[in-house]
């Protein structure tokens, strides 16, 4: 692999996108970005106050521009938002900048990891875990055209970045 391509950890929220990509940036000695941080710096308000007070597909743009300035960058490990993929235009910037890679869980062990936080915009309803399968089911179809997968529903965070570095010796 090209060494100072960007790696682009994209996948379901609570799939380990930010713990894993923190760990893999020092691993690699990349720097760490977050981008749902770099939406809400650039737009000044939190990512569920963009959702309540603009909606989803104000969000999506911002999110888009971000992307672009992000994908002209080097040697950067980014996590990305969930619903990053689900835009073609994304997706190809994605892949021609860098090393995409998909984090997944099943909807149960993500409900575990994200039930007790407040900031998750999307799960603001009365059933949260079938809100999860939901949207994982929605989102399946962007999520398998990325073509390198990782199961993290049973595996340390440490454990992932050891596999996404093999993965990446090899690509």
């Amino acid at each position: 692999m090209n060494m100072d391509r960007n790696i682009y950890l994209v996948g379901f929220m609570g799939t380990g996108k930010t713990t894993v990509g923190k760990l893999l940036a020092v691993s690699l000695k990349k720097k760490f970005l977050e981008m749902d941080e770099a939406i809400e710096q650039r737009d000044g308000r939190s990512i569920a106050d963009i959702f309540s007070g603009k909606g989803e597909a104000y969000f999506r743009k911002i999110e888009k521009d971000i992307l672009k300035e992000i994908s002209q960058n080097k040697n950067l490990v980014v996590s990305c938002g969930g619903g990053v993929v689900m835009d073609k235009e994304n997706l190809d910037i994605l892949n021609r900048t860098g090393v995409t890679i998909c984090l997944q869980a099943g909807a149960e062990i993500i409900y575990g990891r994200v039930r007790n936080e407040k900031m998750r915009p999307l799960l603001n309803v009365s059933d949260p875990q079938a809100k999860i399968e939901e949207l994982l089911t929605l989102r399946e179809p962007f999520y398998r055209q990325v073509r390198l997968r990782l199961d993290t529903g049973r595996s340390s965070p440490s454990q992932v970045v050891e596999e996404i570095t093999r993965i990446l010796a090899d690509v």
